[in-house]
């Protein structure tokens, strides 16, 4: 095992230069790593709004009399 060659510390150095160097790649992907989550998030909040709609036109009983009564409206 002992230490590193040359050629290990090259390679070292050349990954690092990848991930911090340049126009901040790293920070770049992370950014586009937290759109990803925040969308999926967002999906989720859409998905559970249009399962109560469905469930309204579906012809699900109201919880409360204001349900029932806007039910009747519509």
């Amino acid at each position: 095992m002992g230490s590193m060659s040359w050629i290990h510390w090259v390679i070292v150095i050349a990954i690092v230069a990848l991930l911090f160097g340049g126009r901040g790649k790293l920070s770049s992907v992370m950014g586009d790593a937290a759109k990803g989550i925040k969308a999926f998030k967002d999906g989720l909040k859409d998905d559970t709004s249009t399962e109560v709609a469905d469930n309204k036109s579906k012809g699900a009983l109201p919880r409360t009399e204001a349900e029932a009564e806007e039910l009747r409206k519509s």
